[in-house]
């Protein structure tokens, strides 16, 4: 993901409880629904013993529309009662990004 002009990185980091029924399921369907919001421009994720989730928007503006959005609030919620043991999210700006490929 190469983009000329600065945008955002929302970094989700988290252990998990021990309850994670449904947790695969609502985790697709969000990813699924955060592509279709607007401002949205890629993700990546990987999960061992800390789950790191950075998902990347055009805007500040994008950003606070994806979080209010009625069914990730809701995943938001189950996420607390449920799924996490600690989560931490941290908002960042991107100036530049470059990458390798061999």
């Amino acid at each position: 993901m190469q983009n000329n002009k600065p945008y955002y990185a929302v970094i989700f980091t988290s252990t998990q409880s021990d309850t994670t029924d449904g947790y695969e399921e609502m985790a697709n369907q969000m990813e699924a629904l955060a592509k279709q919001q607007e401002g949205f421009i890629g993700i990546e994720s990987a999960r061992d013993t800390i789950g790191i989730t950075v998902s990347y928007w055009e805007s500040l503006e994008a950003i606070k529309n994806w979080k209010q959005q009625t069914d990730h609030l809701v995943a938001q919620q189950k996420g607390r009662q449920d799924w996490y043991r600690w989560y931490r999210v941290r908002i960042c700006k991107v100036e530049r990004d470059y990458e390798f490929v061999k």
